[in-house]
């Protein structure tokens, strides 16, 4: 069984978790982090002392992209982990793009999320909520030619966007009107790992 090691309020916990019950894959899930911090043990098994990570047979990885990208390669079909190299890498250039996507968001998260109304930085929320619109109107153009980021078809790809869009949408920031956005974040909705992993109150 594949354990998981990071609390589920972590983004990039999220994505594992999300993507273990898309593959149907059992798996236990150990809350690290944040309030419930980290132990010797765990610092042992990813030096970073962050999360997520886990053990899959024997086998410890960290890192939740890579984390990804392996389960989808040793447990999932050519849906997944698509043999050509060219058609692999069209979506695997969307989950390198989310790296930016996430520090660009970072601060209205930080701000709205974890900090009381009187400690909060208007003006890098303000900022923030820029940078990640400027982002999502790329993101808005590319799914105007393609229903998923993975291609025609749900997959890998769309994960960890798909992650940090339910933030987008939820955050108290100004938003411009992204249809295709909107179009994909609706479709990600109605899928039930998602609903039930990723669509969380924001703590």
């Amino acid at each position: 069984m594949l354990t998981i090691w990071g609390r589920l309020n972590s983004h990039n916990v999220k994505k594992v978790v999300w993507l273990a019950e898309e593959l149907a894959m059992p798996y236990f899930r150990h809350d690290v982090g944040g309030r419930f911090g980290m132990d010797a043990a765990y610092r042992g098994l990813n030096p970073n002392a962050l999360i997520p990570t886990i053990e899959d047979d024997g086998f410890v990885l960290w890192e939740s992209n890579a984390i990804l990208r392996y389960l989808a390669a040793r447990h999932g079909d050519e849906r997944w982990f698509p043999a050509d190299p060219a058609t692999r890498a069209l979506g695997d250039r969307w989950m390198e793009w989310q790296n930016g996507f996430a520090e660009a968001q970072r601060d209205a998260f930080f701000n709205l999320i974890r900090r009381a109304p009187a400690d909060r930085d208007t003006a890098a929320i303000t900022r923030s909520a820029q940078a990640t619109a400027k982002l999502m109107t790329i993101l808005d153009a590319h799914l105007a030619e393609h229903r998923w980021l993975s291609g025609e078809g749900f997959g890998l790809a769309d994960i960890p966007m798909g992650v940090y869009a339910h933030p987008w949408f939820t955050l108290a920031v100004n938003r411009p009107d992204l249809p295709n956005v909107a179009r994909w974040y609706g479709d990600l909705r109605d899928r039930p790992g998602y609903a039930a992993n990723v669509m969380i109150p924001l703590t």
